[in-house]
This record gives structure tokens, C-alpha cells and sequence, in this order.
């Protein structure tokens, strides 16, 4: 079983990330795993900036898909693993899939495949994401399926996470600590 899992959830622009890479800090080696891709300028300058905030000594695994095997296949010296983010790695994922395949079941597979690597990982977990369900319902068929499948995993990964910090405004709330639990409906 791993070291412990935090994970940290908030909207675009929270703080999710700096407040992750914080707590991160604190550990001497660290493996950062980053999902983001730079398919465009804007894209590139995000993370050349996140980029410019971790220290030197963090060693960086960019893998935007099959974020599973790549950690496996690492050297495990690491105290700490910093996943950021799993929106982006279940965007891909989603846009990936052939058509007609049955998305929130691909991709649930997946977040199991995934958290399976983090069970058997002696480092500490911390896990960034998006929250998507205080939107509106989106009006594509493709933005359902994405908001579907990413609350879907947000929710798996809460509900087996030692600590779950929402994020507002750079300011983090532990739920759990809070009381927060899952109510079995997962």
C-alpha cells in the first residue's frame, strides 16, 4: 500500500497546483508526473511557468496517456509522487477511444490500473484534478462524456484518499478532515 494519498481538487486557476507542489517540498526526492502537452503557445508558456516553480532537484516524467506503465518502469527512489493533473490524462484518454467505446468504463479501468500502481508504491501520492460537477451539464455529446468520466474518477480517488483538499481562491479546505466522507454510492 503506498505511503498515503492526498488528493487536491479544485477549478481552473485555484491554487491546486502551487499548493500540491508545496506540499511536495517538503519530501527530499521527488518525482513530478507531468499530463499536459504543449499543443499551442498558450499551452507551451503554462508549463515553462510550471516549470520555472519546481526546484531543479525534481526529477519530471511527462507522459500525457499511459501514465501507469511509465511509473512502473521508473527507478522507485522517490519519497514522493506529485501526479499533475488527472483531467488532462483523462482528456486524452477520452480523445483517444474509438468511437461507439464505452468511455466511463475505459477510463474507470484505467484510474483502477492506475491506482493500483499507486498501491503498490511505497512513496506518497499527491494526485491533482479538476473539479467538474459544479458547472453546467455541457451541451456536447463529448463534454457529458469528459465531465461524466472525470467525476467519476475524482470520486474514486477521493473516496481512497487519506486527504482531500478542495481549493478556492489559493485557499485549501481538508473535506476529510471536515468530516467529509463517501456515501457509497460509487
Amino acid at each position: 500500500m503506498g505511503a498515503g494519498l492526498t488528493l487536491i481538487i479544485g477549478g481552473a486557476r485555484s491554487g491546486k497546483s502551487a499548493f500540491a507542489e508545496k506540499l511536495a517540498a517538503q519530501y527530499e526526492h521527488v518525482l513530478f508526473v507531468a499530463t499536459a502537452e504543449a499543443l499551442d503557445e498558450e499551452m507551451e508558456r503554462r508549463i515553462e511557468k510550471h516549470q520555472r516553480s519546481r526546484p531543479d532537484t525534481w526529477r519530471t516524467l511527462e507522459e500525457p496517456r499511459d501514465v501507469a506503465e511509465v511509473i512502473v518502469n521508473f527507478d522507485p527512489a522517490y519519497d514522493v509522487l506529485l501526479f499533475d493533473c488527472l483531467t488532462l490524462w483523462v482528456t486524452k484518454l477520452l480523445l483517444d477511444m474509438e468511437e461507439g467505446a464505452d468511455a466511463e468504463q475505459h477510463i474507470a479501468a484505467e484510474a483502477e490500473r492506475l491506482f493500483a500502481v499507486y498501491e503498490a508504491s511505497a512513496a506518497e501520492w499527491i494526485v491533482v484534478t479538476n473539479e467538474v460537477g459544479e458547472g453546467v451539464v455541457p451541451p456536447t455529446v463529448l463534454g457529458r462524456a469528459f465531465q461524466d468520466a472525470l467525476g467519476r474518477v475524482n470520486q474514486l480517488f477521493a473516496a481512497r484518499a487519506d486527504r482531500v483538499y478542495q481549493m478556492t481562491a489559493g485557499l485549501a479546505v481538508d473535506l476529510k478532515a471536515l468530516g467529509g466522507r463517501p456515501y457509497g454510492g460509487l
